[in-house]
């Protein structure tokens, strides 16, 4: 080990550790969705605050009257942040997490599904939590469209597009897949060359991500039946989720509910 890395590492120790709490939210998702909030809701962004950050108190913090909390709250105390702010008149429209959204009967559970990457790398399906609102629980397309927007806009220069391919090229990425649904599919020596790109694509400045195979008549037949085989599992791996029924009693609590 050289000193530089055992010095690297002296220095690590010291650097504070993130948890899956540490979703610090991008810039342009946050204004997407305070955006969003304002014109909903009838709020001025000058009234919001923003009180969870590293080594803040959200209990100590000092609320100005008319404030409304828009942000990104660690979500394994979310049930007692919104508890919290419930009990002190606090106005929240706060992030949470996309499946346990539905928290108690004094907030509503806005689902947008929203797919963010926050600043520390996780992707998490987020929705929000909310006192602004009568509903118990509702939908929200404009704001899955504002933070749609904000995340494509933001997206890395680097990150792969998305191609479709006919069934004569077959890539890495399609052969991973046929694993996933446990296809087996295989391309002998005289069935295939490898190719960069297509001439449709080199025309266009573009190429085929680690390179493909150009495959035979043969092996391209093969090779869309696997890419059909793969299809009708992937479908039946989604039907495959369990359904549950409501009870008589429960249908008695739904028929009293008017």
């Amino acid at each position: 080990m050289s000193l530089h890395d055992d010095y690297a590492g002296f220095l690590a120790k010291f650097e504070p550790k993130r948890t899956t709490d540490d979703c610090y939210t991008p810039p342009h998702v946050y204004e997407a969705v305070l955006g969003w909030a304002c014109r909903e809701y009838g709020l001025s962004p000058s009234d919001a605050v923003r009180p969870f950050y590293p080594g803040g108190d959200f209990e100590a913090e000092d609320y100005p009257e008319g404030c409304v909390v828009i942000d990104n709250p660690p979500f394994s105390i979310l049930t007692k942040i919104v508890r919290h702010y419930n009990e002190r008149g606090v106005r929240y429209f706060l992030f949470a997490p996309g499946l346990t959204t539905i928290l108690s009967a004094e907030c509503c559970a806005v689902c947008a599904d929203c797919d963010i990457v926050y600043d520390n790398g996780a992707n998490v399906r987020t929705n929000f939590v909310t006192n602004l609102d009568q509903a118990r629980a509702r939908t929200a397309p404009g704001l899955y469209q504002a933070v749609k927007a904000a995340m494509e806009t933001a997206k890395a220069p680097n990150e792969l597009p998305k191609y479709v391919y006919p069934p004569e090229v077959a890539t890495a990425a399609m052969l991973n897949r046929y694993s996933h649904y446990g296809i087996d599919f295989r391309v002998m020596p005289g069935e295939c060359e490898r190719i960069t790109a297509l001439d449709e694509q080199r025309e266009a400045g573009k190429g085929i991500f680690g390179s493909g195979l150009l495959l035979s008549e043969r092996a391209a037949a093969e090779r869309a039946a696997a890419e059909r085989a793969a299809a009708e599992r992937a479908a039946a791996e989604r039907a495959a989720a369990q359904t549950w029924t409501l009870s008589e009693r429960e249908r008695t609590r739904v028929r009293a509910l008017g």
